[in-house]
């Protein structure tokens, strides 16, 4: 990790860009795809995977044999952890619920905000190397809860050209019946698009790589929603001398060893932090399956020391991490000045992978700075909120000279007619 002593803040901008940020090379790729999906739909999807994959794709969507199959094939540990994790998120999901609000806004006139679930809604869940059935959890209950009518799924399959059985296990668990075995920028155009085989959807929610969250970003507001830009993952720890620096190289490799572009910060107050958490890192990374994602991770990734309290809090709404943990002697002090972050984690037992799988808040969360703008995925992202008014003869009596006094001021007269033709 490259070490930075009080960086000066014209240099934070530097700091804070992302190894992932703007590539014209993945875009040009992914606008390739996109136009290819768009014109020949399933014959694309097919020809992809064999340049892509180097597979041939077979049957698009996961038949009900291959689900059934694997069902039996999930351990009953795992069958139990999701069990378990399932519970805690429909609790914090459940009560994040919105209620209908009626108002009398004059004599006569009443206004009414209700939440309305969307009724398509299409789940991207990455596989290859790692295979997130997590995220089938973080994704089916808010949708279910919220009442999405057509839920479908696009993941894709491993080297055996088959999909996770935890992932098939928990997309069943929560009753998704139509999953495709199609994955990167081509999954988003499918979705976004449809094919002869996978239906257009209203809105895509899921994390992915460069090339699936360019794909969102080209055609969210286009041709269809998008829950928000969530690409390749990071987080940033905050830490104090009271912090283990076992439990900070953890957390570090925690996301490190997810892709090659992920990317993790240490933000501290002092350069001996930064040489005791090194060495833990070295020491960790040399017992993960995944050393060799972790490592290339590490080579993009950063420790920054400030003296001053303010300045980490400062940089680190800058940089606004997707995970934000918060390993310090009063973690508080700095959890209640944070304003862009995915989601915090305060306090040394606090690890990041709890919220990842099983405290019960979402795990899929906007990534590359997005955070000082967009929420993580919650009930709100599966619904929208529609108005409706209704007024009465008199009420419109009483509220038409106002309506035809702004109407006329703008040179609208039709609007200002749409009243006058009712109060005569």
């Amino acid at each position: 990790m490259e070490t930075y002593l009080n960086p000066s803040v014209e240099r934070w901008d530097d700091l804070c860009e992302r190894p992932a940020s703007a590539n014209p090379a993945v875009e040009k790729i992914v606008k390739g795809i996109l136009k290819r999906v768009k014109r020949q739909g399933d014959d694309a999807l097919r020809e992809l995977s064999l340049e892509i994959d180097k597979r041939e794709l077979g049957d698009i969507q996961v038949s009900q044999a291959e689900i059934e199959d694997a069902v039996e094939a999930v351990s009953p540990e795992v069958t139990q952890a999701i069990a378990d994790a399932a519970g805690n998120i429909e609790k914090f999901h459940k009560a994040q619920l919105p209620r209908e609000i009626r108002v009398t806004t004059a004599p006569g006139v009443r206004c009414i905000q209700r939440p309305v679930a969307i009724q398509k809604v299409g789940l991207y869940i990455p596989g290859g190397t790692a295979p997130l059935f997590s995220t089938v959890l973080m994704l089916a209950i808010p949708a279910r809860i919220a009442g999405c009518k057509e839920v479908i799924l696009c993941t894709p399959t491993g080297r055996s050209g088959k999909v996770s059985a935890e992932v098939l296990y928990a997309a069943s668990f929560y009753g998704i019946e139509k999953i495709y075995k199609v994955g990167g920028a081509q999954a988003i155009a499918s979705m976004a698009y449809g094919t002869q085989t996978i239906p257009k959807v209203d809105k895509i929610f899921g994390p992915g790589n460069q090339f699936v969250t360019t794909a969102k970003q080209m055609l969210g507001g286009r041709e269809v929603a998008i829950d928000m830009p969530a690409g390749p993952s990071e987080v940033m720890v905050i830490a104090d001398s009271s912090a283990k620096p076992a439990f900070i190289a953890a957390d570090l490799l925690s996301q490190a060893e997810h892709g090659r572009d992920s990317q993790v910060m240490l933000v501290c107050d002092s350069l001996e932090i930064v040489g005791k958490v090194q060495k833990q890192l070295e020491k960790q990374t040399a017992v993960l399956d995944r050393a060799e994602f972790a490592l290339s991770a590490l080579s993009n990734s950063l420790a920054v020391v400030f003296d001053d309290l303010q300045d980490i809090i400062e940089f680190a709404n800058e940089y606004a991490p997707e995970h934000l943990i918060i390993s310090t002697r009063q973690p508080w002090e700095i959890a209640d000045q944070i304003t862009s972050a995915g989601s915090v984690f305060v306090g040394h037992y606090t690890p990041e992978s709890a919220g990842d799988y099983a405290s019960g808040t979402n795990h899929t969360l906007p990534t590359c700075g997005w955070g000082r703008s967009f929420s993580g995925v919650n009930i709100d992202s599966f619904m929208r909120k529609m108005t409706i008014q209704e007024i009465s003869r008199k009420g419109l009596a009483g509220l038409g000279g106002t309506i035809v006094t702004m109407a006329e001021a703008e040179g609208l007269q039709a609007h200002a007619n749409a009243v006058k033709v009712r109060v005569k």
